[in-house]
C-alpha cells in the first residue's frame, strides 16, 4: 500500500498512531545519546580513538550474543509488555549516567556496562518490535507502516543530532543522556495506551529453545532473497560501525570541529533521511519494491565513498552529500528489507526470523566498530574511512548476484508461505 492511500492513512488510526508516538519518543532519545555518549567520553572523559571505539562495541555487542535467545523468546509472548519492559529498563540504565555524573563519580566502566545493558534491552525491542508490527496492522499495510516509523527515524536524526550537539555544547553531555532516558518513560507510557488486544502467540508443543532457535535459522538460510539481504547488511553494518565508531574522532581531532558543528553538519546531511521516508512508498510503487531495494544498496556504497574526501571548508560539502546519500539510501534500504522479512515469513518464525536476521546483521557491529577503532589507531582515521567506503560499495553484489535482479516487487508469501 502506498504512503498515501487515504488521507492520513495508518495514523488514522488510534492504534498505530499511539505505537508511531511512542517510537519518535524513542528515536529521538536515543540519537541524542548516540552524538552525546561518545562525546561524553572524548571531551569529559578525555578517552582515546579505541576506548570510543570500545564505547560502540559495547553499545552493540548484545545483538551479538543474545539475538538468536530474544527472537525464540518474542515468539513464545504478546510482544506490548516486552516492549514496555525494555524502555523501563533504558529508562533505569541511562538514567544513571547523569546521576553518576552529579556525584562526580561518572567514567569510562559505567559507560561500558550502561552501553552493554542497555544494549540488551534494545535487542529485545527491536526484535518485538518488528514482530508487533504486522500483528497491529496487517501484512497489507507493511509498507506504509514500515515507511511511518521510518521517517520517525529520519525525524530523530535530523533533530536529534542537532540538539545534541548544542545540547553538549551548552548544557554537557550528561544532560543530553539524561533527555534520552525521559525519552524511553515517554515511549513506555504511548505503548501503554494502545486498545488491541494482542492475540496470544499459537502455542505448540515445547520444545527446546535450540530447537526453536534452529528454525529460524534454517528459513533464513534457505530462503535465497533473505540470505541476499542478511549478506548485504551485514557487510555494511559492519563497516558502516567501523565508519562511526572513528568518526567523532575525526571530526574533532582531525577536522577541529566544535560539537555543535558535527550536530549541525549530521543535521543537513540526514535530511536525506527524512527524504527517504517520505519517498520510499512512492519510488516503491513505481519501479518496485525489489528493485528499489536493489538500487538502495548501490547508491549507499556511493555515498560512503564521499565521507573520505572531507576537509576544512569548503571541503565540509563532501560530507554533506555523504551524509544526505547514505541516510537516503539507508532508510530506504531498511523499509524494503524489513517489509520483505514480514513477508516472506510465516508469522510463528517471524520472532525467531527477526533475531536471526539482527544476529547476521546488527550482531557484526560490535565486531566493525572494534576493528575501526584498531583500523583507525593504527592505520589512521582517513585511510580507514577509505577502506570502509570502497567494501560498502562492494557490497551491493550480494544483492545484485541475488533473486532480486530479476524480480519488480518483493514475492509475498516466499518459501515460508
Amino acid at each position: 500500500m502506498s504512503l498515501l492511500s487515504g488521507r492520513g492513512g495508518l495514523l488514522r488510526r488510534h492504534d498505530f498512531r499511539h505505537l508511531w508516538a511512542a517510537d519518535l519518543a524513542s528515536q529521538l532519545g536515543t540519537r541524542l545519546s548516540f552524538v552525546a555518549m561518545p562525546l561524553l567520553a572524548v571531551l569529559t572523559l578525555d578517552a582515546s580513538t579505541f576506548q570510543v571505539a570500545l564505547l560502540r562495541t559495547a553499545e552493540t555487542a548484545a545483538a551479538l550474543l543474545l539475538g538468536l535467545v530474544a527472537g525464540a523468546w518474542v515468539d513464545r509472548l504478546r510482544c506490548r509488555p516486552v516492549l514496555i519492559a525494555a524502555d523501563l529498563a533504558r529508562l533505569v540504565l541511562l538514567g544513571s549516567v547523569p546521576v553518576a555524573a552529579v556525584l562526580g563519580v561518572l567514567g569510562l566502566a559505567q559507560l561500558y556496562v550502561v552501553a552493554f545493558l542497555a544494549g540488551c534491552a534494545t535487542v529485545f525491542f527491536d526484535t518485538a518490535h518488528t514482530t508487533y508490527l504486522p500483528r497491529l496492522v496487517g501484512r497489507d499495510h507493511l509498507v506504509e507502516g514500515n515507511s511511518r516509523l521510518a521517517a520517525n527515524t529520519s525525524v530523530a536524526a535530523v533533530a536529534g543530532t542537532a540538539t545534541a550537539g548544542y545540547l553538549v555544547q551548552a548544557l554537557t553531555a550528561p544532560f543530553a543522556v539524561a533527555l534520552d532516558a525521559v525519552s524511553y518513560l515517554w515511549s513506555a507510557l504511548w505503548l501503554r495506551t494502545i486498545r488491541t488486544v494482542e492475540p496470544a502467540p499459537v502455542r505448540v508443543a515445547r520444545r527446546h529453545l535450540g530447537y526453536e532457535i534452529a528454525a529460524g535459522v534454517r528459513f533464513v538460510w534457505r530462503e535465497p532473497i533473505l540470505r541476499a539481504i542478511a549478506a548485504n547488511t551485514g557487510t555494511v553494518l559492519f563497516c558502516q560501525a567501523a565508519n562511526d565508531a572513528i568518526m567523532v574522532v575525526f571530526l574533532v581531532r582531525r577536522i577541529h570541529l566544535a560539537p555543535g558543528t558535527i550536530g549541525l553538519l549530521g543535521t543537513v546531511g540526514l535530511v536525506g533521511a527524512l527524504a527517504s521516508a517520505s519517498l520510499a512508498g512512492r519510488i516503491a510503487a513505481r519501479i518496485g519494491t525489489a528493485r528499489t531495494l536493489l538500487l538502495a544498496g548501490i547508491v549507499n556504497g556511493a555515498g560512503f565513498l564521499l565521507y573520505p574526501l572531507t576537509g576544512g571548508g569548503p571541503r565540509l560539502g563532501w560530507y554533506v552529500a555523504a551524509g544526505f546519500l547514505a541516510a537516503f539510501s539507508i532508510v530506504t534500504r531498511h523499509v524494503m528489507a524489513v517489509t520483505a522479512r514480514q513477508q516472506l515469513c510465516p508469522a510463528h518464525l517471524l520472532g525467531r526470523v527477526s533475531a536471526t536476521m539482527e544476529l547476521m546483521t546488527w550482531g557484526v557491529m560490535p565486531l566493525g566498530a572494534l576493528v575501526g577503532g584498531l583500523a583507525g589507531t593504527y592505520l589512521g582515521l582517513r585511510p580507514t574511512l577509505v577502506v570502509t567506503g570502497v567494501l560498502i560499495a562492494a557490497a551491493s553484489l550480494w544483492l545484485v548476484c541475488s533473486p532480486l535482479r530479476t524480480l519488480r516487487d518483493l514475492p509475498a508469501g516466499g518459501s515460508g508461505g
